[in-house]
């Protein structure tokens, strides 16, 4: 019996992955969850760990090749010896990748996944003759040397063919800046007559060219740094990002943590600030459900669960685990799940499920000394909280003018004002600063 190994979703927004690392050879036996190769994408750098156990026979990705989710990248089978390989043997550096297809162990939501995926695959990267001599058609034109985002995008804006469009990625793969560029342009726009005349050449707004010099080192993106990159650019121009920002007094919060540490530590917690705020924060969603939606064309889907994503800074990159319902959780379950989920995500051990289903993101930059950061909005959620270090600051009471000494973070909130309105916005915040404040 063979068992088709197939590209993960590592996270909600996630429509693609990057091979990075093969952990096993062909004819090597893999047990079940052991780890099978190493894959990157804009929220992830992760292994994954085989399905079932087997000889691994086919290997149908080669290294550094992006590839959708759902796509098979490896075969296993169950009944060969260790040794054996395919036939065909290890097919990855000549062989294209095979439709995608949904997982065997997979749930309802990973069929409907996997047929979305499978309506938007080629069984190729390059454009080739087709064997009946028809030529392609311009949906298949879409998908030359481009993302799904890419080609999302270019749907949207009722561009029919990229091959207009030089690519500025690997082999001339036309990625998220080129084609936002392009846009930019104006170029996507089919020229209409005015009074009789051609309009005016519209003006191309592009990246200026970098003189490279003698000692100038260039290197080109990792493949998850380009991918946060894009999905960066993505959310600018997806939303209308507006921001807010409040100062909140955190000196209940030291004397609670003051306090709790030990006893948090003698059941092998470690209680920390980013707790506290992930309990504030999940109070504040359930008080104010529009901040916990996201937004659908005309639509705004209010999320029934309160999934708080937090990034956890790694080695050159970033990756953003999701605390599930975590309005259901008190203090000590809040700050054992944070700690759990950090340190796997730093040995590369997260889950799909961990990264995926987020509906709010907390970035604490507190731990680097900030005053405070402006964040992305992660789509498609439509709000983010960055906060910044927790420092003795020189603050006035608003009621007796007394000057004092106390330790203050400042919250910056980015949102969506498609659906959030800025008082909205502030009450949500000062529902957070209170609850900090009067930390009991």
């Amino acid at each position: 019996m063979r068992t088709e190994v197939v590209m993960p979703q590592m996270g909600e927004s996630v429509t693609e992955g990057t091979v990075t690392q093969w952990l096993k050879e062909p004819g090597d036996y893999v047990e079940r969850d052991e780890p099978l190769f190493e894959i990157t994408t804009d929220k992830v750098d992760a292994e994954v760990p085989s399905p079932q156990e087997g000889v691994l026979v086919e290997r149908l990705v080669e290294i550094g090749q992006t590839v959708e989710i759902n796509t098979v990248v490896a075969i296993l089978d169950q009944e060969a010896e260790e040794g054996d390989v395919a036939a065909a043997g290890d097919s990855s550096a000549d062989k294209a990748p095979s439709e995608p297809v949904a997982p065997t162990s997979g749930g309802a939501a990973d069929a409907a996944v996997a047929s979305a995926a499978a309506s938007k695959s080629t069984a190729s990267s390059t454009t080739a003759a087709p064997s009946n001599g028809e030529f392609p058609s311009r949906a298949e034109l879409r998908r030359t040397r481009s993302t799904p985002l890419v080609r999302r995008i270019a749907a949207d804006h009722d561009i029919d063919d990229l091959s207009a469009i030089p690519g500025s990625g690997l082999s001339g793969r036309v990625t998220k800046t080129d084609i936002m560029a392009f846009i930019e342009s104006g170029q996507h726009r089919r020229p209409s007559p005015t009074n009789g005349r051609a309009s005016a050449e519209p003006r191309q707004h592009r990246a200026p060219s970098v003189d490279v010099g003698d000692r100038d080192r260039v290197e080109p993106m990792g493949p998850q740094r380009a991918a946060i990159s894009e999905h960066m650019m993505m959310s600018r121009a997806t939303s209308a990002h507006a921001h807010t920002i409040h100062e909140i007094d955190f000196s209940n919060v030291v004397a609670a943590r003051q306090k709790l540490r030990d006893e948090f530590a003698d059941r092998g917690v470690k209680l920390t600030y980013t707790a506290f705020m992930i309990k504030a924060l999940a109070d504040a969603l359930r008080a104010y459900p529009v901040v916990n939606a996201s937004v659908d064309g005309d639509d705004l889907i209010y999320r029934a669960d309160i999934n708080v994503g937090v990034a956890v800074a790694l080695e050159g990159s970033l990756i953003v685990p999701v605390v599930k319902n975590a309005d259901e959780l008190n203090l000590l379950g809040i700050a054992r799940r944070v700690g759990d989920l950090a340190e796997r995500a730093r040995n590369k051990r997260l889950d799909p499920g961990e990264v995926s289903g987020g509906t709010f993101t907390l970035s604490n930059h507190g731990i680097f000394g900030p005053e405070f950061g402006v964040p992305i909005i992660n789509q498609p959620q439509t709000a983010i909280v960055s906060t910044g270090a927790i420092k003795k600051r020189v603050v006035v009471d608003q009621q007796t003018d007394a000057i004092m000494v106390r330790p203050t973070a400042i919250f910056c909130m980015s949102f969506d004002h498609r659906s959030i309105d800025g008082a909205t916005a502030d009450r949500f915040l000062a529902h957070v600063r209170q609850t900090l404040q009067q930390w009991e």
